[in-house]
């Protein structure tokens, strides 16, 4: 049996910044009133799903050395695909010259997750190479006349190059669930636009987060205080902040970027990820804690070793 290590990352966002103050000239709201219910300052919008997971899946490529050619798998994680039928994943697949297989997962914000742990699986008996995307274009099944949407949501994908290892890796414990019970607090119909029941979003996540959190971190044989990072989805400012407070550990050890880009469901957490890459706020060895959840209602979580 295999494990696996990351070995190369990228993101995409589209080059349109939308602000609170550009929301704030057609709806009853203001930027103060946005940041202090989300922490979303601006966010990104514009691009298609399959144009900006091909982007962030080259810089990923680029930065792991490899071609698309090296890969034997693409999985993205989305909940916008470009159509219903086929998958977003082959138009990525060609695009990026890979001749591997090819296919799209749907476990909402909590996708990204859902692929690491997939991918993990499949490298343990027998790929080598498999190529992780989340990608969002969220804008395109968002009510812009709806404040209480409207100002959450953005677009984005990152990345992630996964290869199999000798020995057990540094995918360390992991918590996947869902409670289909609850797939009406947070919806979106065939046509239609994103509906949510915030209150009791907000409610069920930061239990559900905690939950699995400790579940993964459980198996993985840690302690919240061995975790040097956590990347948790980036969903609400407040959220974020009440499950750090209950799993006990500082915001400062917390990655957030929902200021920059708001809540880009599967491409969420990978952002956040990367951007700490990028800024140094992670060393060799390492460990983080990915966490989130999603539509379904889905959660997700995973001890991630930092081996790079």
């Amino acid at each position: 049996m295999s494990g696996l290590v990351v070995t190369g990352w990228g993101t995409a966002v589209p080059s349109r910044v939308v602000t609170n103050a550009e929301l704030s000239a057609t709806l009853d709201t203001s930027d103060e009133w946005i940041v202090e219910r989300t922490g979303i300052k601006e966010r990104r919008v514009g691009s298609t799903t399959s144009a900006l997971a091909i982007e962030a899946g080259r810089a990923a490529l680029d930065v792991a050395g490899l071609t698309g050619s090296d890969i034997d798998l693409v999985i993205l994680a989305t909940t916008t695909g470009d159509r219903i039928v086929p998958a977003t994943s082959p138009t990525v697949q060609d695009a990026l010259g890979i001749s591997g297989g090819a296919m799209d997962l749907n476990a909402a914000c909590s996708g990204f997750v859902y692929g690491l742990v997939t991918a993990s699986g499949l490298l343990a008996t027998g790929l080598s190479r498999i190529l992780l995307i989340g990608a969002e274009t969220l804008s395109k099944i968002t009510d812009w006349t709806d404040r209480s949407n409207a100002i959450l949501f953005g677009d984005g994908a990152g990345a992630l190059v996964l290869e199999a290892t000798e020995g057990p890796g540094d995918l360390l414990g992991w918590d996947l669930g869902s409670d289909g019970s609850a797939t009406n607090i947070l919806r979106c119909e065939h046509g239609s636009t994103i509906e949510m029941d915030g209150k009791e979003v907000f409610r069920r996540a930061v239990r559900v987060m905690v939950e699995s959190s400790n579940l993964a971190l459980e198996r993985a044989g840690v302690s919240i205080d061995d975790i040097d990072l956590v990347v948790p989805h980036q969903a609400n400012l407040r959220i974020i902040q009440a499950a750090c407070q209950r799993l006990g550990v500082s915001e400062e050890r917390a990655a957030v970027v929902i200021d920059r880009y708001g809540n880009t469901s599967s491409a969420s957490i990978p952002l956040a990820l990367v951007d700490s890459l990028e800024s140094g706020r992670v060393s060799s060895g390492d460990l983080l804690l990915l966490t989130g959840f999603g539509a379904g209602m889905t959660w997700a979580s995973a001890v991630l070793r930092w081996a790079r």
